[in-house]
């Protein structure tokens, strides 16, 4: 008689980790210990919720048709606002979802447990679990991209709020009628601290004196407009003055917003990911000499760590595919 091989422990099986972007469907596979031992990605059709779903649906499949063995699940990770159970996503700017039964459909075509959330939520997760964040109580994650976004995990739960939306730190407002913002109310903190706010800022300073932004305009032909954060973080690594005092008033703005946070919440750690956390330093450090100035009960108290996350852009994927697997292991995927 033969007998029946062990079911294998789930735990320990690799899973799916799918990240959803403006312009791609990057996927890889996860292993337990947050290692990628395979990509796949795809162009995102960001108009059409079908297509996009299609080329989910081809990563997964891509994926699994090339690995051999048992996948426990897939993680999906996706910029926008989804509701408390993550089934929906109430809203996404840069793709077609409005209302939409995303976890429905996705589990209807890929057949396999599903996680479904916020990208900047998984990139939270992946922090703490395989991350700058590993063995923190309360680690805050600020996604520092166009925009601000985050994540919040306190004892080792993901906290996603009573409506699926907490963690959106960029629309705090930091400067009474301040600059509009996109989300249609003025001021918020991602107006001044983000790589939008050091474009914006540089291209007021270009306009008003062209002298001092001589180098900038230099780099981008003379024309104004065409200044971006991108431009002024490659002159400030260049040793222009104009770009550093702006970085450094980005760095300042950031650290005044993280003051803001720890007087509510008390993190041990904040974790600083997105494309302008490759500034590092240049930012950091201004964002950690306010911090200090403005932290509430300064120097009787401690205030939370500040440092830059460990897995880059691969973070939302590698926490997508945790988050997956933790569901199947908590009976919920």
């Amino acid at each position: 008689m033969t007998a029946t091989p062990p079911a294998p422990d789930v735990a320990q099986l690799p899973a799916i980790g799918i990240d959803i972007g403006g312009t791609k469907v990057a996927g890889g596979v996860v292993a337990p210990d947050g290692t990628i031992t395979d990509t796949a990605r795809r162009a995102t059709p960001g108009k059409s919720v079908s297509a996009t779903e299609d080329a989910i649906a081809a990563v997964v499949d891509e994926l699994a048709e090339r690995h051999d063995g048992p996948l426990v699940g897939v993680g999906v990770g996706a910029a926008g606002w989804f509701d408390r159970t993550g089934d929906t996503v109430l809203f996404s700017p840069h793709l077609a979802w409005r209302n939409q039964s995303l976890r429905k459909d996705l589990a209807d075509r890929l057949q396999r447990p599903l996680w479904v959330g916020n990208d900047a939520d998984a990139a939270a997760w992946a922090e703490y679990r395989y991350g700058a964040a590993r063995g923190s109580s309360l680690m805050l994650m600020i996604t520092l991209g166009t925009g601000i976004g985050g994540g919040i995990v306190i004892d080792g739960r993901l906290q996603r709020g009573a409506h699926g939306v907490a963690g959106e730190w960029g629309h705090m407002r930091v400067v009474p009628d301040g600059r509009l913002c996109a989300c249609g109310n003025r001021g918020c903190w991602e107006q001044y601290a983000s790589g939008n706010a050091l474009g914006h800022t540089a291209r007021e300073v270009a306009q008003s004196s062209p002298a001092a932004a001589a180098d900038l305009l230099d780099r981008v032909g003379g024309d104004a407009a065409r200044i971006t954060g991108e431009v002024v973080a490659q002159a400030a690594a260049d040793g222009d003055p104009l770009a550093v005092e702006l970085l450094c008033e980005v760095g300042t703005w950031l650290g005044q917003g993280i003051a803001d946070m720890a007087a509510i919440l008390d993190p041990d750690v904040v974790v600083i990911g997105g494309g302008v956390s490759v500034l590092g330093e240049t930012i950091l450090a201004p964002a950690r000499d306010r911090l200090e100035r403005a932290l509430p009960g300064r120097g009787f108290r401690p205030g939370p760590r500040v440092v830059v996350a460990e897995l880059g852009a691969q973070a939302g994927l590698v926490g997508a595919a945790d988050l997956a697997r933790q569901a199947v292991c908590d009976g919920v995927g």
